[in-house]
């Protein structure tokens, strides 16, 4: 049975040490804000660059599971407490903080950039969300399949795309300027799925359904009904449209990331940068015409969008093959939760544990006082310290 690791008391060192992590959090969580305010621009893609995505989850996890044991049990108060032990506190609510600071600073800025310049706005939104099409197909699992997995595949790319286009055709005669609250609730329900997989943009799912520039309006002019539904519905389906959605992706990852793939492609109808709406609205679906003026920003602004969805997706990638996303401020194992590693066929094995991997490395420093060929050193701190011990032999 794992014992609790005990906290060190904090001292006031401690706490200034701690200042610098608190303010490079929240410079995160503003990143991570501005991020979910730019349809196309995933905050999941932006937390996995700076190095907390998982880290995000699994505290969110933690906070989901707290509440399950509180209300449900078994031992209420004891595995309440235990499962909010499990959370990062620390990188918790400064993320919180940044997120909220930016969106409720540029909320406002962007509803007002998107109705006066919509061509423009649709253009840049256009060319995020087609490039990021590619996040869900890279993720699919590489590996030998039949012939008739293929046209399962592509039947469910093209049935999600169908299905997500006309969708959007139908709600683009059905987009209301005050949307009644139950039809906020499902879409918060929905567009907080954006938080279990990089790529994947709630604002964009927001912008197809018309409901992202209400969205924006409700946070400038801090309209706390409209704002507290939204954040119920967001709520309830981190609790239950989250988990189906990891479940998906555990059982029926291919498919599920074809499909999303598929409803990105689909929806990109709502984007188009040349649209004629209703009279009366500056936001929304409109009736696909063909390129009016302006032509030349619009495109710009797509290619502008597609170059930073692929500059982001680089440096994921290359974050990704350096083998973990660059973390400024060192992690510390749960105590609570038994770290897994996964091997390359996919199954889950035990990490070591501590006091075997100290005594491991304690009888390889023995072997190598007893003359046994060391490792080699492989970066500039462990050349450096084998240099010196080199030097203290001669």
């Amino acid at each position: 049975m794992t014992t609790p690791a005990t906290t060190p008391p904090r001292t006031a060192a401690s706490v200034l040490r701690a200042v610098p992590a608190f303010l490079l959090n929240a410079l995160r969580g503003a990143l991570i804000g501005m991020a979910e305010l730019l349809p196309g621009i995933s905050g999941g893609t932006i937390a996995l660059i700076t190095g907390v995505y998982e880290r995000l989850i699994d505290s969110a996890s933690a906070v989901v599971s707290a509440v399950k044991r509180l209300v449900f049990g078994p031992d209420r108060r004891a595995g309440f407490g235990e499962e909010l032990r499990r959370v990062e506190w620390m990188l918790i609510v400064p993320v919180i903080v940044g997120m909220g600071a930016m969106v409720l600073t540029l909320a406002g800025f962007i509803e007002g950039l998107v109705s006066a310049n919509a061509e423009m706005a649709r253009g840049l939104f256009f060319g995020l969300v087609a490039a990021s099409i590619m996040v869900p197909l890279q993720l699919i699992p590489r590996a030998r399949r039949t012939a008739g997995a293929h046209v399962g595949g592509a039947a469910v790319f093209v049935l999600a795309a169908a299905g997500a286009f006309f969708s959007v055709e139908f709600a683009a005669g059905a987009i209301e300027v005050e949307p009644p609250l139950w039809v906020v609730f499902f879409a918060a329900m929905v567009a907080v799925c954006a938080l279990v997989l990089p790529g994947v943009s709630g604002s964009f799912f927001l912008l197809a359904i018309g409901l992202y520039s209400p969205t924006l309006i409700a946070v400038d002019e801090r309209d706390l009904a409209y704002l507290g539904v939204f954040a119920a519905g967001a709520l309830v389906g981190l609790v239950t449209i989250v988990r189906l959605m990891k479940w998906l992706l555990d059982h029926h990852r291919r498919l599920t990331l074809i499909a999303m793939a598929g409803l990105m492609l689909g929806s990109l109808r709502a984007l188009w940068p040349w649209q004629t709406l209703p009279a009366g609205e500056d936001h929304g679906v409109g009736t696909l015409t063909a390129p009016y003026d302006p032509v030349l920003g619009p495109v710009v602004l797509a290619v502008i969008g597609a170059a930073t969805v692929l500059v982001l997706v680089a440096v994921e990638r290359r974050l990704q093959r350096q083998g973990a996303p660059i973390q400024v401020i060192a992690d510390e194992p749960a105590p609570f939760a038994e770290q897994v590693e996964v091997d390359d066929a996919g199954s889950a094995e035990p990490a070591p544990d501590a006091s075997a991997t100290s005594a491991e490395t304690d009888a390889a420093a023995e072997t190598d006082d007893a003359g046994a060929e060391q490792p080699k050193p492989t970066t500039r701190a462990e050349l450096r310290r084998s240099a010196r011990a080199q030097n203290t032999r001669t």
